[in-house]
């Protein structure tokens, strides 16, 4: 016997659980974009500096433009975790 109470053979195949639907991930915000947009542009605008003006190296200034691009991803991933947490 199942768990529903049906009675199944030994040859019946098992039943495959139903698929739990993904859940819809809520719109993205126009301002969260410009935001996203800004810093970009800002970074590139950073490793444009320090190549050009600051006369640095292109590796080096590329490598502190991603540096800076590092961080903020981490400071924007702990702010998430902290707000999911909060709201759990």
């Amino acid at each position: 016997m199942t768990v529903d109470g049906e009675v199944r053979s030994e040859t019946d195949p098992p039943t495959a659980p139903a698929p739990v639907p993904a859940p819809v991930p809520a719109p993205v915000s126009r301002a969260t974009v410009l935001a996203y947009a800004a810093v970009a542009v800002l970074l590139a605008s950073w490793v444009l500096f320090g190549w050009l003006v600051q006369q640095q190296g292109f590796v080096t200034s590329l490598g502190e433009g991603l540096g800076a691009a590092f961080t903020l991803l981490l400071i924007v991933s702990v702010v998430g975790s902290v707000r999911q947490h909060r709201r759990d």
